[in-house]
């Protein structure tokens, strides 16, 4: 069978050994007509302390920053779903690219790879866990053998029944291999165990109707994101709203991200601190608490300075905040000390391909143990039994 047959079946042969380094991975049972077998078998995560991937190859020539840039703001590479040109990179703190997927050979007969919108390290750094949001499917990429593993959905088509899934959005490896994501335009969030060919739980209706009354019904949920406490901050777009749900589909508390019109992946930056962007034009990155307070707003000094559509911010170890500005083909760090833009990979507007361009960069993680699901991964909760 081949895997364009195989994505009928569908399978998300997840992830999971994911735990000390690089320990052995043992082969999980194929799934019944799955042309996608082998892969890791689940496992509780335990962070590696490696802060580099072996597999990377040494960087060679220069990098490729905007002036005025500061290398030493980056504790690690990143990772970032350059979704215009239908690919992931690393780069390192230089703007140096190490590694890139899909290249040529990658993809297997049958296999698509298109128009990635975010994108994680597993917190072993061995895999990635990437949300086609356009083309409906999740898929997992082994790093270093520059494989698609598994998956979820089917390539080009949406759905709402057992295997189908309808603009995913920000999928996250739970500790037990489960993946969680954001299901936006079928108005839920779905866990789909390894291996699984239906989520395990659903949490909403399953309806294309889609506004704020969780957990039953969300209003276009564009993300859950781990909190320390074991929960997840969901993101709502339709009415700008920010909720705390634990995995029992008890809603905690909601409130609305002050002053933004279109809330993008919010996620937590310390105790009752939430971080968010506003993918609009123009964009702004807000810090603020449960009680919708405003604690920072980014106000650019510079129209240069100003984001157009941003979609992901994440807290650096520094202090610092690194965010993807998608339609303005960047990612860059900013210092929120003093509103100044300190790092920037990519050209501001103008979109390519080659090194130093991007276009329309719509996700980024930071290279383990700086990852995002490292720094969670003792924490995160599991869905009930």
């Amino acid at each position: 069978m081949t895997l364009a047959a195989a994505s009928t079946v569908v399978l998300l042969s997840i992830v999971a050994a994911m735990a000390g380094g690089h320990a052995a991975s043992r082969v999980t049972r194929p799934v019944t007509g799955s042309a996608l077998t082998g892969g890791p078998d689940p496992a509780r995560v335990t962070p590696t302390s490696d802060p580099t991937l072996a597999y990377l190859a040494s960087p060679a020539g220069p990098g490729h920053l905007q002036p005025g840039s500061d290398p030493s703001v980056l504790p690690a590479p990143i990772l970032i779903a350059d979704e215009g040109n239908n690919r992931l990179i690393i780069v390192d703190a230089q703007g140096r690219i190490r590694w890139s997927f899909p290249r040529p050979g990658d993809l297997r007969p049958g296999q698509t790879f298109a128009i990635p919108d975010d994108a994680f390290f597993t917190p072993d750094g061995r895999y990635i866990i990437a949300t086609q949001e356009d083309d409906f499917t999740i898929s997992i990429i082994d790093i270093a053998t520059e494989r698609i593993v598994g998956h979820y959905g089917h390539p080009g088509v949406p759905g709402m029944g057992p295997g189908y899934v309808f603009n995913p959005d920000d999928a996250m490896v739970l500790p037990n291999g489960d993946i969680l994501t954001a299901d936006i335009k079928n108005c839920r969030l779905l866990v789909v165990p390894p291996g699984g060919t239906a989520p395990s739980h659903v949490y909403g209706l399953s309806t294309n109707s889609c506004f704020h009354d969780p957990p039953q019904r969300w209003g276009s949920p564009n993300g859950a994101f781990p909190l320390h406490n074991g929960d997840y901050l969901v993101t709502e777009i339709d009415g700008d709203w920010v909720d705390e749900l634990n995995l029992n589909g008890t809603v905690v508390w909601s409130t609305h991200p002050p002053g933004v019109a279109y809330p993008s992946d919010t996620n937590e930056i310390g105790p009752d601190r939430y971080l968010t962007v506003d993918y609009s034009s123009p964009g702004q990155v807000v810090i603020f608490n449960r009680a919708g307070a405003a604690l920072w707003r980014y106000v650019p000094s510079t129209p240069s300075a100003g984001l157009d559509h941003p979609s992901l911010a994440l807290p650096l170890p520094n202090g610092d905040i690194i965010l993807n500005d998608d339609h303005n083909d960047r990612i860059i760090v900013i210092d929120p000390r003093s509103n100044r833009i300190v790092w920037q990979y990519g050209h501001t507007g103008v979109p390519g391909s080659t090194p130093g361009y991007l276009h329309i960069p719509d996700g980024i993680d930071v290279l383990p143990p700086f990852s995002l699901l490292v720094s969670h991964a003792r924490s995160m909760g599991l869905p009930p039994n």
